[in-house]
């Protein structure tokens, strides 16, 4: 009796912090843009995080051989991601997810610990579903307006590179280097905020991407 007050308990505590998360709405429109457009008959590949993946509009016309979900939305952490890793990724039953967090995480002031326990719970929860999915993790991009934080970038995306080692099903994709020349960022990729990218960083992102979506 003891554990299962417990359960609803805690069962209660996740579904209050699903509903007064300042995403709830985002991820419920996502939901109902797929669940028109959704072949569930279909193989699927999902792309999920932050906005850099969200802005990706033309994701699904970049590689139109495959089903598509781009559930990435804006602000997210990877802590988001994982309260909403059903509604995003799971109901999806994809064979393959994409995943871009760590970006916002950083910016926030977490540490790249914190963020790579959040990467490993939400691994731990595809993995739960169907332990064949491949899921890839994409680098922290560098950009104009975080550029003072580089180190911290730089020093996730070694862990992320590290963790995928050990990892035979969990791999790793490189967009920071393309999207520098030598040392220095290559400031024409991106629009007048300095953060989020214009056509020709989604370009880089897509060369980088495309081997590891054949």
């Amino acid at each position: 009796m003891k554990y299962l007050f417990l359960f609803f308990l805690c069962f209660g505590f996740f579904t209050l912090a699903q509903e007064t998360n300042p995403f709830s709405k985002e991820v419920e429109d996502i939901q109902k843009k797929y669940d028109t457009i959704w072949d569930a008959s279909k193989p699927t590949i999902v792309f999920t995080g932050s906005s850099s993946v969200r802005i990706w509009h033309d994701i699904q016309e970049s590689f139109p051989e495959h089903q598509i979900v781009n559930s990435g939305f804006g602000g997210s952490q990877a802590s988001d991601l994982l309260l909403f890793s059903k509604e995003l990724i799971l109901n999806y039953s994809p064979k393959k997810v994409f995943i871009y967090e760590g970006d916002n995480d950083i910016s926030a002031g977490k540490d790249s610990k914190e963020i790579l326990q959040d990467i490993a719970a939400i691994i731990s929860k595809i993995r739960a579903q169907n332990p064949s999915t491949k899921v890839v993790l994409i680098s922290a991009k560098p950009s104009i307006a975080r550029w003072n934080l580089k180190r911290n970038y730089k020093r996730l995306n070694r862990k992320f590179k590290r963790l995928s080692k050990k990892d035979a099903d969990l791999l790793y994709i490189d967009v920071w280097k393309p999207m520098l020349a030598g040392r220095k960022l290559k400031k024409d990729l991106f629009i007048e905020d300095g953060l989020h990218m214009n056509a020709k960083g989604y370009a880089i992102w897509y060369e980088s991407i495309k081997p590891f979506v054949n």
